[in-house]
């Protein structure tokens, strides 16, 4: 891997590693997955793509904090999902979130569940993709591709932590 494609790719991979650490902790967060770009030789990916299942009841307030903190990285740290494998949007990405605050809010369900940024009309994610993403990271690693040299030396160090 040349010095150029390493220098678009770490960034996100350092920032991977923080959001995991992070993330896993928190209460009803059932399973962590990458997916997108990153998982594939792509020298630049714009971002990176992690998708995080919560419980139906899981409160959304910390992981869109977790999320938040970790926006300067990339776009794509706040997908979500139910545990039926549905998509149901991303984290809201203000610290308070509640209906008539922004009205530049586009959840098409702005308040009806805290910190749920349901922009499904915008955003989607295929239930086959929820269900057996590429990669798992948390509770466990689980590889269903091959993974570049750089992606996989982030998710091996996941196995350790587990």
């Amino acid at each position: 891997m040349n010095e150029r494609h390493e220098r678009h790719r770490q960034p996100l991979l350092d920032g991977l590693r923080r959001f995991v650490a992070s993330a896993r902790q928190i209460a009803g967060v059932r399973r962590i997955a990458v997916l997108g770009s990153i998982v594939t030789a792509k020298p630049d990916p714009k971002d990176i793509d992690v998708l995080v299942v919560v419980a139906d009841d899981a409160d959304l307030a910390p992981l869109a904090r977790c999320s938040r903190r970790l926006q300067g990285h990339a776009q794509g740290f706040n997908r979500g999902a139910d545990e039926r494998g549905r998509y149901i949007g991303r984290t809201c990405r203000w610290k308070d979130c509640r209906p008539g605050v922004r009205q530049a809010c586009d959840a098409l369900h702005c308040g009806r569940r805290p910190y749920l940024h349901d922009d499904l009309d915008a955003i989607g994610l295929n239930t086959d993709v929820v269900l057996s993403p590429p990669v798992t990271v948390s509770p466990f690693v689980e590889r269903q591709i091959a993974l570049p040299p750089d992606v996989e030396e982030v998710i091996a160090a996941f196995e350790h932590t587990v």
